[in-house]
C-alpha cells in the first residue's frame, strides 16, 4: 500500500511568544516493509528545521523559531510505501521463556533487546501487571501464541474511551479504569511482558482508517497510533550461533498484527521517547490551545 501522510500541529496563545524550541518525530523511519518516498516537514513562522537520528535509528527534527508569534504551526507530509511484515512461524513457535534476551545471549541482537527488557518511567510494572499478564504467559506456550493471547484479552478487557485518561496517566491509572486509549494499551502490553523478562518497543505512527460502508472519507479525521512490538530470538544457524531476530508488532487497540495499514514513524522504551512534538517556549501567556489533524491517504 502507498499512503500519503500529513500531520498539522497548531499552537495559538492568548500573548506573544517570543522563543520556541522543538523536536519532532513525524518522520517515517526506514525498514525492511517500508519504504519512504517523499517528506517535509514545515514550521511557520518560517525557520530552518535540522534533521538528527537518536539512539534508537529514529528522525528527530530540531528547530527554533525566534519571531514573534502567537500561532505555531508544524506540517509533516510523506509519502510511503507499505508492506504486510512477514514472519517464520517456527520463530515464534518458541517457548515464551527461551525468547526473553537474557535467555538468548547468542543471539546477534540480543544487546539491541536488552534496553526494551528494562523498565522504563512511563511503563510502571506493578504486581497487578505481572498478574495479569502471566495468564498468557503459561509454561512452554510459544511466544507468537502467547503474545496473542494477550493482544485478545487486553482488547477484550479494556474500553476504549479518550476521556479515561491523558497523556500522561500511569498503567496503574488504566488498570484501576479499565479504559484507555493506544497509548494506554501499548504501554500495558510492553510493561506486562517486560515484567516477565521479554523485551518490548513501544511503537508511534499511524493507521489509515477504512469508513464505514456508504459514508465518504473524512479527510485529517485520524490520529496518530501507538501499539508494541516484542522481541523474538532467531534460530540456530547451524555455526554455532543464531540468525538475528526478529520483532512481532502487535496492536491491542484492535487486536491485530500490524500490518500494511500501519506506517511506523518511531519507537523507544515509551512514549516519552517518541512524542510527537514537544518543546520549551517564553511568553507571558497565560492560556494556550492545541490542534491536530491528521490524515492518511491510500493512493492509487
Amino acid at each position: 500500500m502507498r499512503y500519503r501522510v500529513w500531520h498539522r500541529t497548531t499552537y495559538t496563545y492568548d500573548d506573544d511568544v517570543t522563543n520556541s524550541l522543538g523536536i519532532a518525530y513525524l518522520t517515517p523511519r526506514e525498514l525492511p516493509f517500508q519504504q519512504v518516498r517523499e517528506r517535509s516537514l514545515r514550521v511557520t513562522p518560517a525557520t530552518e528545521v535540522r534533521d538528527d537520528v537518536d539512539v534508537h535509528g529514529n528522525t528527530a527534527s530540531y528547530f527554533q523559531v525566534v519571531t514573534r508569534h502567537r500561532e505555531l504551526e508544524v506540517y509533516a507530509e510523506s509519502v510511503v510505501d507499505v508492506a504486510t511484515p512477514t514472519y517464520d512461524e517456527a520463530v515464534l513457535a518458541q517457548p515464551w521463556e527461551d525468547a526473553r534476551p537474557e535467555a538468548r545471549p547468542d543471539s546477534p541482537d540480543a544487546w539491541e533487546a536488552w534496553e526494551h527488557a528494562l523498565p522504563s518511567p512511563m511503563a510502571d510494572q506493578g504486581p497487578e501487571v505481572r498478574e495479569y499478564v502471566a495468564a498468557s504467559l503459561t509454561p512452554g506456550r510459544p511466544v507468537g501464541e502467547a503474545v496473542t493471547d494477550l493482544v485478545r484479552r487486553i482488547h477484550a478487557d479494556f474500553a476504549y474511551d479518550q476521556g479515561a485518561t491523558t497523556v500522561s496517566s500511569t498503567v496503574a491509572d488504566l488498570m484501576t479504569e479499565r479504559a484507555g486509549v493506544c497509548q494506554d494499551f501499548a504501554h500495558l502490553t510492553l510493561a506486562g511482558l517486560r515484567s516477565h523478562g521479554l523485551a518490548v518497543r513501544y511503537v508511534s505512527g499511524y493507521l489509515a482508517t477504512t469508513p464505514p460502508p456508504g459514508r465518504d472519507r473524512l479527510v485529517g479525521a485520524d490520529a496518530s497510533h501507538a501499539w508494541s512490538a516484542v522481541w523474538v530470538p532467531g534460530l540456530p544457524d547451524g555455526a554455532g550461533g543464531r540468525g538475528p531476530g526478529t520483532w512481532l508488532a502487535v496492536d491491542p487497540t484492535n487486536d491485530t498484527w500490524a500490518d500494511d495499514r500501519y506506517v511506523t514513524v518511531a519507537w523507544g522504551r515509551d512514549y516519552a521517547d517518541v512524542t510527537p512534538l514537544k518543546g520549551v517556549i517564553y511568553t507571558e501567556a497565560s492560556s494556550s490551545r492545541l490542534t491536530v489533524a491528521v490524515d492518511v491517504a491510500p493512493i492509487p
